[in-house]
């Protein structure tokens, strides 16, 4: 592997831990970056490294002899990323390659919307790695999109089943295809571009990719389901993603940043939304890290085991 040592940072959360799990199981060293005063528990195997993420200064100097970056900082801090990116493609800076927050819908397609104002420090982030690659051809990034969290989302509730009230919130015809991947499914593509990165193998040097553990559409989530629990019998509600699009746009226009989760759902389920990707292009990021989709009964039987 041309990059050994990795930094991962906000390594501890629901992603990033199995990020950091797929890394060290595939022999990087890794490093995880935490806040200073942070009790976070780290995942076994790793080296901790308290930082201070509003200064490029202490940044740059945790970063000494580092390859790659790969950031895992939430929503409510997504800010930070600006000052570490600015430490990764620093004058003297080892960093091959860095792997941005962009876990979650593909970003790249969401400026002019509703949501796109949410994720619009994702945007100019990325915006800002690309011009840092074009300027340095040492430094390269590589954004991966994976689209629902689906197993986190089971359990949050966020995907429209509800299993301990039995009910299911279907969008629309509930037909349309959306993009999924199982938190794992995210670490195994993590760690196959930093095994690429930097060699001849290497396809997603300064790339985009999108990966899923598969692309289902609500109505055969549901099916599954019911297939999987035939004796529980699920209450099925139908929401119109025109209505709550405007819903969640008022409540934006307004401060309300937690009509996120409802553009998130239009964004996906909403007829016609046309955001999963294409499983037979051989862009298809699946098809360029070679990982192979997950069974969605596997993942559903896990679920309802719970």
């Amino acid at each position: 592997m041309a990059i050994k040592n990795v930094v991962v940072a906000g390594g501890t959360g629901a992603l990033g831990t199995p990020i950091t799990n797929a890394l060290v199981q595939s022999g990087f060293n890794v490093t995880l970056f935490t806040r200073e005063g942070s009790t976070s528990t780290p995942p076994a195997g790793v080296t901790v490294k308290q930082v201070d993420y509003k200064s490029v200064d202490n940044l740059k100097a945790a970063l000494a002899g580092q390859d790659a970056v790969v950031s895992v900082l939430g929503s409510f801090v997504i800010g930070e990323q600006k000052p570490l990116a600015e430490a990764a493609v620093a004058s003297g800076s080892t960093i091959k390659r860095f792997i941005p927050s962009e876990f979650g819908i593909n970003t790249r397609q969401t400026p002019g919307s509703a949501i796109g104002k949410i994720l619009g420090s994702k945007t100019d982030l990325v915006d800002f790695l690309k011009d840092a690659a074009d300027k340095n051809p040492n430094f390269k990034w590589t954004g991966i999109s994976n689209g629902h969290f689906f197993d986190w989302g089971l359990r949050h509730n966020s995907l429209g089943l509800n299993k301990e009230t039995h009910t299911a919130t279907i969008y629309d015809s509930g037909n349309e295809r959306y993009q999924t991947s199982n938190l794992p499914f995210v670490g195994k593509a993590v760690a196959a571009v930093l095994k690429a990165a930097d060699t001849p193998a290497d396809k997603t040097a300064n790339q985009y990719i999108q990966i899923a553990s598969f692309t289902p559409t609500q109505n055969e989530v549901l099916a599954a389901v019911q297939e999987l629990a035939p004796d529980v019998k699920w209450e099925v509600k139908h929401a119109k993603s025109a209505e709550v699009q405007k819903d969640g746009e008022e409540r934006l226009s307004k401060g309300d940043f937690s009509s996120f989760m409802p553009l998130l759902s239009v964004w996906q389920f909403a007829d016609g939304a046309g955001h999963a990707p294409d499983i037979k292009d051989p862009a298809f990021g699946n098809n360029v890290l070679g990982l192979q989709p997950e069974n969605l009964k596997v993942a559903l039987a896990a679920w309802l085991g719970e």
